[in-house]
């Protein structure tokens, strides 16, 4: 009865590896959106910066503008002082100049710092676009480089499943309809290892009664527990299958 469990137990292998491949393909778009959400949020801050530079630069310009309209109101001003013709006019005038004088000062003291700001933020925006171009190189890489694992993982998919198809042409009918049941409704996992009197599935202990039976292999046996298809595992005939027949 054991030679009927031997491509059970290899089509778990193949499962059991399909099951993994898959797994790792759904991660890699997954990983590809981390990828873009990363650099969508750096590219978002560096266009940040540059609009807070524009608006900085445009600000500059507008003050240097209002110097612009000071320095000619000062000058209608200095024009205007040489046709007073009273003391009260004079000194109404001289006043006038001095308070034009002073607010172009502070005007120009404040595009001053303006011209601060823009420095550093030059530098600021000229560093997070060197970061920002590596970044999107880099990822221009891990995108190309998961791409083509997910390639991979689907060309070693379609193997094994061509590979499984081949293996359950040689498994008992009625057994393999009764496994690809429990597969179904086990997590993948159709039949289990007995090691120690133990399910390797449902780490649940078998009692020894059937574990003797199983011991003997004259029929196949589920366990108690999980209701899977078990083999004892410490049998060498069982336990020479080797996972090289999985690709």
């Amino acid at each position: 009865m054991k030679e009927k469990l031997i491509p059970l137990i290899r089509l778990q292998f193949f499962d059991d590896r399909i099951q993994e491949i898959q797994k790792d393909i759904a991660k890699c778009p997954l990983e590809i959106e981390n990828l873009e959400k990363e650099l969508k949020v750096k590219e978002e801050a560096f266009r940040e910066d540059i609009k807070k530079l524009e608006e900085l630069k445009k600000k500059r310009r507008e003050i240097e503008r209002e110097i612009q309209d000071l320095e000619e109101k000062i000058r209608k001003s200095n024009d205007k002082l040489s046709n007073v013709k009273t003391n009260k006019e004079y000194r109404a005038a001289l006043l006038e100049i001095e308070e034009l004088k002073k607010l172009k000062f502070e005007t120009e003291d404040n595009v001053l710092q303006i011209m601060e700001e823009i420095e550093n933020l030059e530098k600021i925006c000229d560093q997070n676009r060197r970061r920002f171009e590596e970044f999107k190189k880099e990822y221009e890489l891990k995108k190309k480089e998961i791409t083509a694992r997910m390639k991979t993982l689907n060309d070693d998919l379609n193997k094994l499943i061509k590979k499984r198809d081949e293996c359950s042409l040689e498994a008992d009918p009625e057994l393999l309809k009764r496994y690809n049941f429990l597969k179904d409704r086990k997590g993948g996992k159709a039949i289990s290892a007995v090691i120690k009197g133990v399910c390797q599935s449902c780490n649940m202990g078998i009692p020894p009664q059937r574990f003797n039976e199983l011991i003997k292999g004259e029929k196949v046996l589920t366990c108690p527990n999980c209701d899977r298809l078990i083999y004892w595992g410490d049998d060498e005939a069982l336990n020479d299958i080797k996972q090289e027949h999985v690709c």
